[in-house]
């Protein structure tokens, strides 16, 4: 069996590139998440077609690369699917809890009195909560996805996919190719969706056919089955040009006054869309992914400030907060859910002024650091450590 997976290139460790910016995106999408945020304005998607869902699913396939990448090379195809497996009866309980924990929370806010907005009525959960009988069985089979729960599912579908593509890639390297780029065309042709909800035709916001692609080119470059690309002048300054073309027909206050940019913004939408994961989107994202790389050097080591001044000192501290929280992203993409609408609460009652809103997002940022921490103390399971004498 191990000879029929010879084709994996298993890395054997993590790359701080991957903590770092699966890192960052955590924080990003805690942003983004957060109701009236004025903070959104200055997130990557304001900017350009891509964003921080990007990075989060192709970091995501790296880190699959890394966490799987040795069950099937070493245990055979089968095990390395029941690893899958497991990982997927993972993410499927947390997608439940998370649902459960943020509807109750929803419920207890919209029955006190005291607060008269309709928390409800804001993530659309009405219909669960008026015949929750069918909702109960569309949200076990993940045919009820309400639009702010559907990253999980999305990342559910895409590791059920995995097993179809390590088995392609091992007859044959172009197998799995086209297979990768015929689902995500067809999700861009409209063949390809999955129902969010069983009383209209609305799909599921983040299409698992279409965002297949940016995770298995993440997973295929981690994996060895892409090479590394090339570090030169001329590449750097073409992923900053498509970069910055990207800027008029992504930032609203241009497209704003400018209505002919913001018309041939509309007509290339079908090539940004987010839902099918367009191919504007793909294109932006690779730009930014190679000056990411290209910025952090070999091996991260640009990340890595080597000197004693105060600021290299500071900057070793906060890069290992960020890498922590990469390091244990699921936890605190699941936490973050929840967090996100308790700040957004916090600004209900309170105001949305700057400090208020600055400060709220710096306790958002302290707490997601403090459980990345925490799952990763569960994680070394100190119980099993030797007691000291």
């Amino acid at each position: 069996m191990p000879s029929s997976t010879a084709s994996i290139a298993t890395p054997t460790q993590r790359d701080p590139r991957l903590d770092f910016y699966r890192g960052i995106a955590m924080f990003i999408i805690l942003v983004a998440h957060t109701p009236g945020n004025f903070l959104t304005l200055w997130i990557p998607a304001r900017f350009g077609f891509s964003d921080a869902t990007e990075i989060f699913v192709f970091c995501s396939g790296m880190a699959s690369a890394i966490a799987f990448g040795k069950a099937f090379e070493h245990r055979g195809w089968f095990l390395g699917t029941a690893r899958v497996a497991f990982r997927v009866w993972q993410v499927y309980w947390a997608h439940i809890a998370v649902f459960f924990v943020i509807a109750v929370l929803m419920a207890t806010l919209n029955s006190t009195e005291l607060f008269k907005k309709d928390y409800i009525g804001s993530l659309n959960l009405w219909p669960f909560f008026k015949d929750p009988v069918p909702q109960l069985m569309g949200l076990m089979t993940l045919t009820y996805v309400p639009n702010y729960f559907d990253i999980l599912p999305m990342y559910i579908a895409i590791l059920a996919m995995m097993p179809i593509v390590v088995g392609l890639k091992n007859m044959h390297g172009a197998l799995a190719v086209v297979f990768v780029l015929v689902v995500w065309l067809g999700a861009n042709m409209g063949y390809l969706a999955m129902p969010a909800e069983p009383w209209s035709e609305r799909t599921w916001f983040f299409n698992p056919f279409g965002w297949q692609l940016v995770f298995f080119t993440g997973f295929a470059l981690m994996s060895g089955w892409l090479p590394q690309p090339p570090l030169n002048k001329w590449l750097v300054a073409l992923a900053i040009l498509v970069v910055l073309a990207t800027v008029p027909f992504a930032y609203f206050r241009i497209l704003r006054a400018v209505p002919d940019l913001k018309a041939i913004a509309g007509d290339i939408r079908f090539l940004t869309t987010k839902t099918e994961f367009g191919l504007f989107r793909y294109l932006h994202f690779l730009a930014l992914a190679y000056l990411g790389w290209a910025a952090a050097g070999e091996g991260g080591k640009r990340l890595i400030a080597t000197g004693h001044s105060i600021f290299a000192k500071i900057w070793r501290v906060v890069l290992k907060i960020i890498m922590k929280v990469g390091q244990q992203s699921l936890a605190v993409f699941v936490f973050s859910m929840v967090l996100a609408r308790l700040i957004g609460f916090a600004f209900d009652q309170t105001s949305r002024g700057t400090w208020t809103v600055v400060f709220g997002n710096l306790i958002g940022f302290a707490l997601i650091t403090g459980v990345a921490y925490l799952a990763a103390w569960f994680k070394s399971q100190p119980w099993r450590a030797r007691p000291a004498k």
